[in-house]
């Protein structure tokens, strides 16, 4: 079995980083695109109908890495829970849910690294993190007043195994909260399990809009550091969808 890339300290580094950094340390520079920071907070913030959830409300974050998403999620409803592929994200998101701050490195230049820190966030609801596989989900987990899956999708070797299970996922009246750059690449999903090529887009609302209704869709840019002077600027595509 191949390794799991998501597991060296090197990326678990770059997600910190991406997740809990300050501006100054992914974004040195003044006349570069702060507005793509802060990923993880906007695609729930941005995509989210702020209504009043039910009692005891739920909300389940696929594809965490190292939890962002999910401490935002805790904000609106009563439990989240949070599932990733890579042992080493939850372990790191399970930490910071206990309170604890973790110390980690960003690379700066050449092997030349830098310190940081990521704060454990405020949240309300109670949160869980769990590893687990976007494409193998437990048939037991059901009727989520919100599912939020950030860039998850085009990272998949299977991602129509996902996408099947979304229906069952999200309650009727829920929300499903999507973004995805669509960037194909066969290194993670083979290219005949492409949701589409050129068209993913319009493939995508194909799929869904038999059991989900598109309500909200606003481009969200991110930026990924790769060290002081190199970065991946990127838009995905932020939707939220009602479950009918």
């Amino acid at each position: 079995m191949a390794e799991n890339p998501y597991e060296s300290t090197k990326l678990l580094g770059e997600y910190l980083l991406f997740h809990y950094g300050k501006t100054d340390e992914i974004m040195p520079w003044s006349q570069g695109p702060v507005h793509a920071l802060e990923f993880p907070r906007r695609t729930v913030e941005t995509l989210i109908d702020q209504v009043s959830f039910r009692g005891q409300s739920k909300a389940l974050d696929v594809g965490c890495a190292v939890g962002a998403s999910s401490f935002v999620l805790a904000q609106y409803f009563d439990h989240v829970l949070g599932i990733d592929y890579s042992k080493k994200f939850i372990d790191t998101a399970t930490t910071l849910k206990r309170g604890e701050v973790i110390e980690y490195e960003y690379l700066v230049e050449g092997d030349f690294f830098a310190k940081g820190e990521a704060v454990p966030p405020e949240h309300r609801g109670t949160i869980d993190f769990q590893v687990g596989d976007a494409v193998d989900l437990p048939n037991d987990l059901m009727d989520f007043d919100l599912v939020h899956a950030a860039n998850l999708i085009c990272r998949l070797p299977n991602p129509k195994s996902f996408l099947n299970r979304l229906p069952s996922l999200v309650r009727p009246g829920g929300q499903l909260l999507l973004a995805t750059p669509f960037t194909w690449m066969e290194e993670f999903t083979v290219r005949e399990n492409w949701i589409g090529s050129g068209n993913s887009k319009e493939m995508l609302k194909e799929f869904l809009q038999p059991f989900f209704e598109l309500e909200f869709e606003e481009d969200l840019p991110f930026l990924i550091r790769e060290h002081q002077r190199k970065f991946q600027y990127s838009v995905s595509w932020g939707t939220r969808w009602r479950r009918m």
